[in-house]
């Protein structure tokens, strides 16, 4: 069943009689209807606009931010061949329903698509845990990635766990080790190097906004003019990683460039449009870092989420506590942020080289 607790309110009340079939629960002191997909869908459709729905309860996988539907109408108005084998509409439906963000539907929709094309002879239903694993060392004779696997084994096991209803099917599927990686960083004097090579105001400013405030590029191009509290010196990132909002820091001397930039770039919506409007691209923003980055004479590749791993470091070697940084950075967990002690150097400083005794 799907319960539903609110605050007495009329037009709540009047709205819940619409659903199909209301009952009363004395048990559990709620109102219930019977828990289906149509019936789901018809919920967030009834309180659009009027409540918000907090859905914590319900949603086990990922909690609810919103009542807008992700949009992946795109991928179900394909063109579609013969030849092919499309992901079916019920894992489309699935994806919309637990709320899930557009990046992991985009990787889910085409990581699943590889597989059941991989088997494009055989019914998706009758693979077997041996054809699984054999698809899987087909991705690592081709030298895939650890994380490109495990996104593989997340689309998969989404079928048949959440779409299809069978829980732990393939609970023994093996996942390859996770890699100890440890991220890479710049030093401050590289980082004020790329700004100082960066002619471009608004390139300049982007370059300074990742380090700065420790933002990833998709929050940095999310960014909307009224994001900049320049009264709190602070950025409002809205609907982050997670669907979490949180606060970074606003350096002033970004905000004198923000300025200027903004006068001679006039963006109308967001921070950083391209030359139509719009968001600025992905694209754009990796080739400025790496432009930057060669005329600085930096021989390392940097990226933009080096910059956001520049700042983490560089503010825990400044002394900040570790807790600041984890919520700087919107990481759910603190042992995501600990893996900057192991590349913050103002410890190892200290030590004195045997060789030097």
């Amino acid at each position: 069943m799907i319960g539903l607790q609110f605050y007495p309110d009329k037009v709540i009340q009047a709205l819940i009689k619409e659903l199909p079939n209301p009952r009363w629960s004395q048990e559990f002191s709620m109102v219930y209807i019977i828990n289906t997909k149509e019936n789901l869908t018809k919920v967030f459709e009834k309180f659009r606009g009027v409540a918000w729905i907090n859905g914590n309860s319900f949603f086990k996988e990922k909690p609810v931010r919103d009542n807008q539907p992700v949009d992946i109408n795109r991928y179900r108005n394909r063109s579609k061949t013969t030849s092919y084998k499309y992901v079916p509409e019920e894992y489309l439906r699935k994806l919309e329903l637990k709320r899930y963000a557009l990046n992991t539907c985009k990787t889910y929709i085409t990581q699943f698509e590889k597989f059941i094309n991989h088997y494009s002879n055989k019914d998706t239903m009758t693979l077997s845990e041996q054809e699984i694993r054999s698809y899987l060392q087909h991705l690592i004779r081709k030298n895939k990635s650890n994380s490109y696997l495990n996104q593989a084994i997340n689309s998969i096991k989404f079928y048949y766990e959440i779409v299809m209803g069978m829980p732990n099917r393939f609970y023994s599927i093996e996942r390859p080790r996770k890699e100890q990686r440890l991220p890479g960083v710049l030093s401050k004097e590289e980082i004020i190097s790329m700004i100082e090579h960066t002619n471009n105001i608004k390139h300049r400013c982007i370059i300074s906004m990742l380090y700065s405030a420790g933002l990833r590029r998709s929050e940095l191009l999310n960014l909307k003019l009224m994001d900049i509290d320049s009264k709190r010196m602070l950025i409002h990132i809205r609907n982050a990683k997670n669907n979490k909002d949180r606060y970074s820091l606003l350096s002033e001397k970004v905000l004198k460039d923000l300025r200027n930039y903004y006068k001679q770039w006039k963006p109308k919506q967001y921070l950083f449009e391209g030359q139509k409007g719009g968001k600025y691209s992905n694209t754009s923003v990796e080739n400025i870092i790496s432009k930057a980055a060669q005329k600085a004479r930096i021989f390392k590749r940097a990226t933009p989420h080096m910059l956001r791993h520049s700042f983490a470091t560089h503010l825990l070697e400044n002394g900040t506590d570790l807790r600041y940084i984890q919520t700087l950075l919107g990481h759910s967990s603190s042992k995501t942020t600990e893996i900057y002690t192991q590349v913050a150097t103002n410890n190892l400083r200290s030590i004195k080289n045997p060789l030097d005794l």
